[in-house]
């Protein structure tokens, strides 16, 4: 078999990398602020965020196809190059669904970031056998090197852009997710070799270059667009709110002992009463409160709930945690940590740091 000779316009290398950074910018940017938001909200800010950065590793990866120099005229076929762009978009909504509509945990970020890498791989791959008039014959090393390069980097950006929902961790996780795009696609092309073809293996239409060039302007256009605006929020914050904000925030009293929560249910304000409460978690600069059935934004950061609590006989069992005494089913000890278990059914565990076992073993034990 002959191989063709290759190589890549460099021009083209250099702004399909900025299209990748600049689509992982606008996504992860797009996904701030959603735990005070509604779920219809939640939802349009998720597609548009999938959009982004699914058409993002498309665009990518078809910017660097227009600067891929081979010695023979080569199409695509556009069917199979439109279900590139649609598997991206898809794979990337299932990651952040995950993210944003369960329970976020240590686990939750690093099966995202898994499920990301696997769609830009998805992507690539797809993408590639499309190409008509010529093959791609790849390399185990290739795949493999792709593979790694491509979880790694996803997990690594979801872990710095979730972890905490801050400017800092945004760009720092928009550079892993551009550098993951743009590296899974020149080190699957390190183990890819090419080699001509004279039959074609239409699934639809043909589309030269200067046809896809048009469709990547497009998508690169719209993804720009949306960068500005997105941009112009992330510099210029509007005054008086913080990551994570709530766009109506009261005031609120200052009582040393209350009987209810101000909460949100859907954009509406709720007040849940305090004994109905079975534990309430750190969420950002906010915080999630939990009863039997629902699971509430409140505005509160965990220590205004410390302290407004506190005489309600609520206790902080983990610097992310309080919970309420009287909800308390178990307690189970693992060496210097613990867990709580709660007696109704369905609700997380809630954890024990080493410095408030004791506590917590003398509270159970009155």
């Amino acid at each position: 078999m002959e191989f063709l000779e290759f190589g890549h316009n460099t021009g083209l290398v250099a702004i399909s990398l900025i299209v990748a950074l600049v689509a992982g910018f606008t996504g992860l940017s797009l996904t701030r602020d959603l735990s005070s938001k509604s779920i219809v909200q939640r939802k349009i800010a998720v597609a548009l965020a999938s959009v982004a950065l699914g058409g993002g590793i498309w665009s990518m990866h078809f910017v660097a196809m227009l600067g891929l120099q081979l010695p023979i005229l080569f199409y695509y076929d556009a069917a199979i190059t439109l279900a590139s762009a649609l598997i991206a978009v898809l794979v990337v909504a299932m990651a952040l669904a995950l993210l944003h509509f369960a329970e976020r945990s240590t686990r939750t970020i690093v099966v995202a970031g898994i499920i990301t890498g696997i769609g830009i791989l998805l992507m690539h791959y797809i993408g590639m056998a499309g190409l008509q008039f010529c093959r791609a014959v790849y390399s185990p090393f290739g795949v493999i090197l792709s593979s790694l390069v491509a979880i790694l980097l996803c997990v690594a950006a979801f872990y710095i852009a979730y972890s905490e929902r801050n400017d800092r961790n945004i760009i720092l996780g928009t550079l892993c997710f551009g550098f993951a795009v743009f590296a899974v696609h020149f080190a699957a092309m390190a183990g890819t070799e090419f080699t001509q073809v004279d039959q074609t293996n239409e699934f639809g239409p043909l589309m030269s270059n200067e046809t896809l060039a048009i469709g990547v302007i497009l998508s690169s256009f719209v993804i720009f667009g949306t960068f500005l605006w997105v941009g112009a929020t992330f510099l210029a914050p509007p005054a008086g709110t913080t990551d994570e904000a709530a766009p109506t925030e009261a005031k609120l009293p200052e009582p040393t002992s209350i009987t209810t929560i101000p909460c949100e249910r859907d954009g509406a304000r709720v007040f849940v009463r305090a004994e109905d409460v079975s534990f309430i978690r750190a969420d950002g600069h906010y915080s999630q409160v939990y009863t039997d059935t629902d699971r509430l934004f409140c505005v509160w950061p965990i220590t205004e709930a410390v302290n407004r609590l506190v005489d309600r006989g609520f206790v902080q069992v983990h610097r992310s945690y309080m919970v309420n005494p009287l909800k308390i089913a178990t307690f189970e000890r693992t060496k210097d940590k613990g867990s709580i278990t709660f007696a109704a059914e369905g609700l997380p565990r809630a954890p024990v740091s080493r410095s408030k076992i004791k506590d917590v073993q003398a509270l159970l034990s009155t």
